[in-house]
């Protein structure tokens, strides 16, 4: 007698399980990171649950546990959008030749994705959350379930989103999100941060209750609120709330069978024509007007275009400037929240922007022998310098102004704002000018694979060696405008303070000009060199 043939979901169980033990076959290094992150992963889960734990008995527990669910479904519905390479059974259009039809298809793939580190320590909250909020047999009945169903809708939430997704995730657009994962996520956990920092301040649990009575009807966080109701007696509000999130699960399952079904039945854009000869020839027409009409012609203007194009189109240098943009802008908004606002914040985006100057060429990569055949003399090599520093400046120096008002005006501290203005100029300059000198000695090359490996093996040391030495030699270099600022301050007299805002300005160009000079010869000198360097990527 043979053996009874395996279900779709058995069969997918089984496929989620291959996956993850033949990626851990491929090399020992993936098996060491697997370990260790199933160890952290499960001390963090161990410290949460026991922290949940602890405030059993507390009168605003469901105050926190609320939220915390809302905040958990919240980051499986994005987070795959940022790491699409986590976990390959996301693309649905792998199974586009299967014939499958789209509901067992979605019972067998959430079952799939029940293994795996992630909904383990999902599970594992859900019910330290209900630990926590738990008091009698009614409530304790349903906790069970309401976390079952929590975990669900997590999931299914997550799967949804990427379904619908599918063509961003496998396209270049998709790989550049994960670049920028790191920004959103540091920005993110600075603003749990302030929050966590405002609810320990004053009033504790009982600050969130305004945000629990919002999000107690927002599932997942109704079914976690549904323990709490039961172990009250509000058997009502408890049935109402866990059925409020079966009916967004049935919701969240059938808008993922609806992308399924669109998925596995709609051409691949990338097969279709592009675009019509109306709109090519639009595009052709528009060449021509834009940017490239405003710049002076030559090697300048074409210098700032490129310059500019690889900060728009280049996944890894946009990921430093939206790097660079953004935490300059939130670490002096996120310090002044939490009740240390000041000005001089500012140099802390000044610095963050002025680094973007250091290893230019690096962008370039093997490309770079395009450049250096333009180049025959110290002249070429300036202009060359130059015109890079200025598509820098464009961004740079308004951004810097922007952030001292931001600043000044978080702080109430308007008498600071002439004197730090005038420096972060200066100090831009003179990082201007370092960077310029740091390219040329110390260039190194960035890999375009892996979205954080930013540095060539063998070439850290020459990465770091860079930004130390320019970040102190650019702040020596301010020591005249900083002298000036301590003289001007001495005299009492708050409109003199303004002098620093065109001396910080004129020095930091002079700074800027004097650098170029000098690492222009050095330049034309050293381009086998520059190419060998950051070519190794």
């Amino acid at each position: 007698m043979s053996a009874p043939a395996p279900t779709l979901l058995a069969t997918f169980v089984r496929l989620k399980l291959s996956l993850l033990r033949n990626g851990l076959r491929q090399s020992s290094g993936r098996r060491a990171v697997f370990v260790t992150a199933i160890v952290l992963t499960g001390l963090f889960a161990a410290l949460q649950f026991l922290g949940l734990w602890a405030l059993r008995g507390e009168e605003h527990a469901a105050a926190l546990t609320v939220p915390l669910a809302a905040l958990t479904a919240l980051g499986w519905a994005f987070v795959p959008l940022f790491f699409p390479g986590g976990d390959e059974t996301l693309d649905a259009s792998k199974l586009v030749m299967l014939p499958l039809r789209t509901t067992p298809l979605v019972v067998a793939l959430l079952a799939a994705s029940l293994v795996g580190i992630g909904p383990a320590f999902t599970l594992v909250l859900f019910l330290g959350s209900v630990v926590a909020t738990a008091h009698g047999a009614a409530a304790w009945a349903v906790g069970l379930p309401a976390s079952v169903m929590a975990l669900l809708l997590c999931l299914a939430l997550a799967r949804a989103v990427a379904t619908a997704n599918v063509r961003l995730l496998t396209s270049r657009k998709g790989k550049e999100m994960a670049l920028l994962s790191g920004v959103i996520i540091a920005v993110g956990m600075q603003l749990v941060n302030l929050g966590m920092s405002k609810v320990n301040a004053v009033g504790g649990l009982a600050r969130l209750e305004p945000a629990a009575d919002v999000l107690r009807w927002v599932p997942p966080g109704s079914a976690l609120d549904a323990v709490r109701a039961a172990g009250e007696g509000a058997y009502g509000q408890a049935a109402a709330e866990l059925a409020l999130t079966a009916a967004v699960l049935a919701a969240v399952l059938w808008w993922w069978q609806r992308g399924l079904t669109k998925v596995m039945t709609s051409g691949d854009a990338s097969t279709l024509p592009a675009a019509s000869p109306a709109g090519k020839g639009g595009s052709r027409a528009g060449a021509t007007g834009g940017l490239p009409g405003w710049l002076p012609p030559g090697r300048p203007g074409a210098v700032v275009f490129r310059s500019l194009r690889y900060i728009g189109r280049d996944p890894k240098t946009r990921m430093a400037w939206t790097s660079a943009l953004l935490v300059g802008l939130v670490v002096p908004a996120v310090n002044a929240a939490q009740g240390n606002a000041s000005v001089y914040w500012s140099f802390f985006a000044a610095t963050m922007l002025g680094m973007q100057t250091y290893n230019q060429f690096g962008q370039d990569g093997s490309a770079f022998w395009m450049v250096l055949q333009t180049i025959a003399s110290p002249r070429d090599a300036y202009l060359e310098l130059r015109s890079r520093t200025v598509a820098l400046a464009v961004i740079a120096v308004p951004y810097v102004t922007l952030v001292a008002l931001v600043s000044a005006a978080i702080a109430g501290d308007w008498r600071a704002l002439p004197t730090v203005w005038g420096l972060c100029l200066a100090l831009v300059g003179a990082l201007f000018a370092t960077g310029a000198l740091a390219s040329t000695h110390y260039p190194y090359s960035v890999p375009q694979e892996g979205a954080f490996k930013n540095v060539a093996p063998g070439q850290g040391g020459i990465a770091w060696m860079s930004l130390f030495l320019g970040a102190l030699v650019s702040a020596a270099l301010c020591a005249p405008v900083v002298g000036l600022a301590v003289w001007l301050h001495s005299l009492g007299s708050a409109a003199a303070l303004w002098a620093l805002v065109p001396v910080g300005a004129a020095y930091g160009l002079s700074v800027t000009w004097a650098g170029l000079r000098v690492a222009a010869p050095r330049t034309a000198a050293r381009l086998p060199e520059i190419l060998a360097a950051v070519n190794k990527g």
